[in-house]
């Protein structure tokens, strides 16, 4: 590759975090994507009268947006969005007769959420937090260097980047013990084991099948939870303008039929509407099964590997809603447990429908961490509630029926109940999102919102990297390394964007253009 043509196809926070670098370092960068806003899943839903987040709603390693900021020369990342910093992470709520009823904060200073596990489980457990602490840092910082910042993604490649003793590291960040199994050793009380369980599901995986290694997602939360002020999808907004601000071109309303090669390389994306756009370089901002079933046109289909439906992660039932509550006293993100943990992800995954009793999020968007009466919004407020699902979006499974939806949506609501929540919805003012929808939003997914499911020490390093089986066409985006989530999938864009440049340096016969710091290519 020599030439300064990049096309990115999506303009979801991969895509955009490689349009800034590409277009900070002089290339023609033009990105397409069929939505009529930037985002992808970081994308702004109505509720009658209002507009809420209905994708992402947790913001955090914000040194990754930091460190794409200071490349790009553009100031600190409160420049570009407002945040506020958490001191609440999230409240929890477990359902019962009204004088068992339990409810618990996580703090984002340890010493307080110490405090709360005593109250909650005794100075046993407490200990118990700290070893669990201290092992979840221990995994990240073995992690953060040689494999999350990294482009390579072999098992292999990890250990020889740990250095000396590098398998003594690699055994000590349990890819090979489940993180249900990882928290039975660490915690007695089984509704701390639930509450950090669910970490596996922030990347659409069951607690009993992905590995333990997800417990470095506690140490990433305690170094910062923040809220963007105008949501996430302002994040969004802030960095289609910064590329704009750059150099790059972003058009919306433009979806890409198919990707053309010639010579062996990818070289063009043929519009719906028949136009033909020439580049030296493509990065699809997309799930990477679209390439592999097809969906973009049979030249780029041996791209990647597909997809097994199988291994598919999880989906979603959304509620997008403007809606008055009362009772319950809702933080920025409050979790309502399900009584049957195993039972839940049983039907989702196995019996393939919907929870029987589900485990439900809600994100209060005009609410931060204080739940002060000052604090509460008087009337109707903006909740994204949100409950796991199967990811059969593209199948004509009963499961999914609209029937079932409505019988999923009163066993959440009477769950909210029973944990004193009353949540008033209006039809009007409330907008449902179900795996169906979400596949038809993201196609070749069935729905699935995090690509393949980190189910098993080899999930994480079957993900795609940066560059393809075909020359010239180039990966970012949750599907791909280092996996879901809004940082990862800035990441992944920000590895595209350095292949991208690497490949062009050593091609062309002009002087290399320098790319200071960045992500590590090995």
């Amino acid at each position: 590759m020599s030439g300064d043509r990049v096309i990115v196809v999506g303009a979801g926070v991969g895509g955009l975090a490689a349009a800034v670098d590409l277009a900070a370092q002089g290339l023609q960068v033009t990105v397409v994507d069929k939505a009529d806003q930037p985002g992808g899943k970081m994308r702004r839903v109505p509720a009658g009268p209002a507009a809420l987040d209905g994708g992402p709603t947790v913001f955090t390693m914000r040194w990754v947006f930091d460190d794409l900021l200071d490349r790009a020369g553009v100031g600190r990342l409160e420049d570009l969005v407002g945040l506020r910093p958490l001191s609440v992470l999230a409240r929890h709520a477990w359902d019962g007769p009204q004088a068992d009823r339990v409810r618990f904060d996580l703090f984002a200073d340890p010493r307080r959420t110490e405090d709360a596990i005593g109250a909650l489980s005794g100075a046993a457990e407490v200990k118990r937090f700290r070893a669990f602490r201290d092992e979840a840092a221990r995994i990240y910082h073995t992690l953060v260097d040689t494999y999350i910042r990294n482009s390579k993604t072999s098992m292999p490649g990890l250990i020889r980047r740990a250095g000396v003793g590098g398998v003594g590291d690699m055994a000590r960040i349990h890819p090979f013990t489940t993180l249900w199994a990882a928290l039975g050793k660490h915690f007695q009380d089984v509704r701390l084991q639930q509450l950090f369980g669910r970490y596996a599901t922030y990347v659409g995986a069951s607690p009993f099948l992905a590995p333990a290694t997800l417990m470095l997602v506690a140490h990433v939360e305690l170094e910062g939870v923040y809220s963007v002020d105008g949501g996430m999808h302002a994040l969004a907004q802030a960095l289609a303008g910064l590329a704009k601000r750059k150099g790059a071109t972003v058009h919306y309303g433009q979806a890409v039929s198919r990707i053309e090669t010639a010579g062996g390389r990818a070289r063009a994306v043929v519009l719906d509407d028949g136009r033909r756009l020439e580049a030296d370089a493509i990065l699809f901002n997309g799930d990477v099964n679209a390439l592999a079933e097809g969906l973009l046109g049979p030249a780029v289909k041996t791209a990647v590997p597909a997809v097994p439906k199988a291994a598919r992660s999880l989906s979603a039932v959304t509620w997008c809603v403007h809606a008055e509550t009362e009772g319950f006293p809702l933080l920025r993100h409050t979790v309502f447990f399900s009584r049957d943990y195993p039972r839940e992800f049983d039907d989702i995954l196995k019996r393939r429908r919907l929870p029987a009793e589900p485990t439900v999020y809600i994100c209060a968007q005009d609410r931060l961490d204080d739940a002060t009466q000052d604090s509460v919004p008087a009337g109707p407020e903006r909740l994204l509630m949100l409950v796991n699902a199967p990811a059969d979006g593209d199948s004509p499974s009963p499961a999914l029926d609209p029937s079932e939806i409505t019988a999923c949506q009163d066993r959440t609501l009477a769950l909210l109940a029973r944990c004193g929540l009353r949540v008033r919805l209006d039809p009007d003012s409330t907008t449902i999102t179900t795996p169906r929808q979400f596949a038809r939003l993201f196609p070749a997914t069935g729905g699935a919102l995090y690509g393949r499911a980190s189910h098993g020490w080899q999930a994480s390093f079957t993900r795609p990297g940066a560059r393809t089986r075909i020359p010239g066409l180039y990966l970012a985006g949750g599907s791909a390394h280092p996996g879901p989530g809004v940082p990862m999938a800035a990441l992944s864009g920000r590895q595209a964007a350095m292949s991208i440049l690497t490949d062009r340096a050593s091609t062309s016969r002009s002087r290399r253009g320098a790319m200071p710091g960045g992500t590590s290519t090995g």
